[in-house]
């Protein structure tokens, strides 16, 4: 069973999960690791949710369930990091806070707007709003270095009102190589997110095309996530994209223990 790098529990401000079922499922799954990484996302503008962690106090918490668990899966500690260009400071202020095991970069807003929200989408075309994403995950690459692998690269197309029925990677296909080339020169990975097949997508976050392309020039880091919010979606189609990992290329996949990569046959 692939191990899964990123889950959410009831410390992420978007979720209920309770955390001993997350780690229970993933037992019964069969995962000898499991990471957990939840939200840490600074200057996140939203009224009714607040993406902070106080770093201690996770840190603590979850060491306590490694060690209950510790007989039965190797729990790591993760968080997933939105990143923003001007929160440089911030965010490596709280990375240096506790000795985390895993850091997922993410891009979950464009210009401060997170495309969940459908007024960008009737402000802007798909392929604008697109562009406009890719081109904040480039800016932010400029910046940041303090993370392990970029999270589901082309997230905002999920929101997009066709979804990705007109999507593919050979429309942005010049950003997304300069991005791919930035991550590989900067000996980062990326993830393969299996949520987008959950949420009536026709492949991952990344789509396939990424995933592929990413093989094809170069790059070897690369880690498996569900984006699970509840227990129930703990490694959820995994098998699928272990299909895709080989399909693309890929003979191993990675997961991270103390901030390192660690290769994993995927046969």
């Amino acid at each position: 069973m692939l191990c899964d790098f990123h889950v959410h529990t009831c410390m992420s401000a978007d979720s209920d999960a309770n955390i001993e079922k997350v780690i229970q499922t993933a037992i019964q799954l069969g995962m000898t690791y499991l990471c957990i990484t939840d939200h840490h996302d600074i200057d996140y503008k939203d009224e009714k949710l607040e993406f902070l962690l106080d770093s201690q106090q996770y840190y603590q918490t979850l060491s306590k369930y490694r060690e209950k668990y510790k007989k039965e899966i190797n729990l790591l500690i993760g968080v997933e990091m939105g990143l923003q260009p001007h929160i440089k400071k911030e965010a490596d202020e709280f990375l240096s806070s506790v000795p985390l095991d895993f850091v997922i970069g993410s891009s979950h807003v464009i210009n401060g707007i997170d495309p969940y929200y459908e007024h960008i989408w009737k402000k802007y075309s798909t392929e604008q709003v697109m562009q406009m994403y890719f081109e904040n995950i480039s800016s932010n690459l400029e910046i940041h270095n303090n993370f392990d692998v970029y999270g589901h690269l082309d997230y905002a197309i999920q929101y997009a009102k066709e979804r990705d029925r007109d999507y593919s990677y050979t429309k942005y296909k010049d950003i997304i190589d300069s991005i791919l080339i930035k991550i590989i020169k900067m000996e980062k990975g990326i993830e393969i997110n299996s949520s987008g097949l959950r949420k009536g997508l026709r492949s991952t976050l990344p789509c396939f095309e990424i995933i592929e392309q990413y093989h094809k020039m170069g790059g070897e880091i690369i880690t498996v996530g569900s984006d699970a919010h509840t227990p129930e979606d703990v490694g959820a189609d995994f098998e699928k994209v272990k299909k895709l990992l080989i399909e693309a290329g890929f003979q191993h996949y990675n997961i991270f223990i103390g901030r390192e990569p660690v290769d994993i046959p995927l046969i």
